[in-house]
C-alpha cells in the first residue's frame, strides 16, 4: 500500500507517525469484515477513515451511510436505524426503510455512537450477533448483511461504568479498535494543514496565499486546537479572510509574523470532551488511572460527610453523651487527640490530591473541575492545593 497515494485519494494531511500507524492499522482491518471502534476527539477525521475502511473491503461496491447517533431525534432512533411499518405510531403514514435495510450488503458508519439509547445498543447488539432485526410495530423478523465500522469522542468504556452503554456492545465493537490523535500531539502537521487550507481558500477567492515566519509557525503550533482540524481549518479560512488581499500580477503570496498572527489567535475554552487523568502517578500500589480516582472520591465524600457532622455537633442537633469524669477526660485526650490530628491531616492531603488531579484532568478549569468533584466554585477555590492559588 502507497501510504501518500491513499493520503491524496482521501485529502488527509499530514506525516506523524501516530496518524501512519491508525491509517495503516484501518487498511489491516479492512479487508476482515470485523466491526471496527473509531476513537478520537470531534474533528479528527474519523470519517475519512471509516471511508476508508470501506474501500479497501469486499463491500466497497456496497453503500456507505453515515449516521449521525447524536443527531437522531431519541424517540425516532429504533425507527431511524431499524424502519417501521405504516401506523405503528403517529405520523407513521407509510412503510419505512431503515438504515440497515438501505445498508445491506455496505458499511454503515455510526458516530457518536455513545449517544444511542441502551433500548437502542440492545437492538444493535442483536444485529451484531445474528444479523436479525424488526421493524418498529412489526413482529416480522427482517435479515441484513451490514458492517459496522463506530466512531466516538469520548472513552467509551467510562461510558461502560457510568451505566450509559451496554458492557457487551463494547466488547463486540471494541475487538478491532484504532484511535485518530488529535492535533496537539501531531504539531508537526498543523502548519502543513494550515498551508493546504490558506491555499484551497485563496484559490476560491482569488487571495493571496499565506505563509508563517518561523515565530509565527511556532505560536500556531502552541495552542492546543481542541477543535483539531476543524477548528483549524476555519481560523485559517477566516486569517485569510482577513488579512490578505486580492492576487495580483506581483503579489502571489503574504508571509505573516507572530505579530501578525497574535490579534487572531483562538482563546482557549477548556476542553472539547471528558479527558482521562494520565498524568504522574505517585509510588506505591500500581492501582490504575480509575482505581486511584475512584479511591480518592470516596475519601473525599467521606469528608464532606463528617464535615457536615461536625456542623451538626457544633449547632447542637445530636445528642450529646454525659461528661466523662476529669481524669477519664485526661487520659481520653491524651490517646484520642494526636491519631485525630493525624487523620484530619491525612483527610486534607487526600482532598488536595483529588482536587488536584480533577484540576489536571481538565488543565486547570475550575468550573469543570468543581461539577467532577460535586462542589460548587466557591467550595473548590477555597479549598485549592497551594501551586493553584496563585493561578
Amino acid at each position: 500500500m502507497d501510504l501518500q497515494a491513499l493520503k491524496n485519494k482521501y485529502d488527509i494531511i499530514g506525516n506523524d507517525p501516530s496518524l501512519n500507524d491508525a491509517l495503516e492499522t484501518a487498511v489491516k482491518f479492512a479487508p476482515t469484515g470485523l466491526s471496527v471502534l473509531i476513537q478520537g476527539e470531534s474533528g479528527v477525521g474519523k470519517e475519512n477513515v471509516a471511508r476508508i475502511i470501506h474501500q479497501f473491503s469486499a463491500r466497497k461496491q456496497g453503500s456507505f451511510f453515515v449516521v449521525n447517533c447524536g443527531a437522531l431525534p431519541k424517540e425516532l432512533v429504533n425507527s431511524e436505524l431499524f424502519g417501521h411499518v405504516k401506523g405503528s405510531f403517529t405520523g407513521a403514514v407509510e412503510n419505512r426503510k431503515g438504515y440497515f435495510e438501505e445498508a445491506d450488503g455496505g458499511t454503515l458508519f455510526l458516530d457518536e455512537i455513545a449517544e444511542l439509547p441502551l433500548e437502542s445498543q440492545a437492538l444493535l447488539l442483536r444485529v451484531l450477533q445474528s444479523g436479525e432485526y424488526r421493524k418498529v410495530g412489526s413482529n416480522k423478523v427482517e435479515h441484513t448483511d451490514v458492517r459496522i465500522v463506530a466512531a466516538t469522542n469520548i472513552h467509551l468504556y467510562e461510558a461502560v461504568k457510568r451505566g450509559k452503554f451496554r458492557e457487551d456492545l463494547y466488547f463486540r465493537l471494541s475487538a478491532a479498535q484504532l484511535r485518530i490523535p488529535p492535533l496537539r500531539e501531531r504539531k508537526g502537521d498543523i502548519y502543513l494543514l494550515f498551508r493546504k487550507f490558506t491555499s484551497d481558500f485563496s484559490e476560491v477567492n482569488g487571495m493571496c496565499k499565506i505563509s508563517l515566519r518561523p515565530d509565527a509557525i511556532r505560536l500556531l503550533e502552541s495552542y492546543r486546537w481542541p477543535g483539531n482540524i476543524r477548528q483549524l481549518q476555519g481560523f485559517t479560512q477566516s486569517l485569510t479572510a482577513q488579512l490578505s488581499v486580492k492576487v495580483t500580477p506581483t503579489l502571489q503570496r503574504i508571509e505573516l509574523g507572530a505579530a501578525d498572527l497574535q490579534p487572531l489567535m483562538p482563546r482557549e475554552q477548556g476542553d472539547p470532551i471528558p479527558m482521562v487523568y494520565e498524568g504522574p502517578q505517585p509510588s506505591g500500589p500500581a492501582f490504575g488511572a480509575d482505581e486511584r480516582q475512584a479511591i480518592l472520591k470516596a475519601i473525599f465524600d467521606l469528608k464532606q460527610e463528617v464535615d457536615t457532622l461536625k456542623a451538626r455537633l457544633d449547632r447542637r442537633e445530636l445528642p450529646v453523651s454525659p461528661a466523662p469524669a476529669p481524669e477519664e477526660e485526661a487520659e481520653w485526650q491524651e490517646q484520642e487527640t494526636v491519631p485525630q490530628e493525624e487523620t484530619s491531616l491525612s483527610v486534607r492531603r487526600n482532598e488536595e490530591e483529588l482536587i488536584r488531579a480533577a484540576l489536571e484532568k481538565f488543565h486547570g478549569n475550575r468550573k469543570k473541575a468543581a461539577e467532577e468533584l460535586g462542589m460548587s466554585e466557591r467550595t473548590l477555590y477555597r479549598k485549592l492545593p497551594p501551586e493553584y492559588r496563585k493561578k
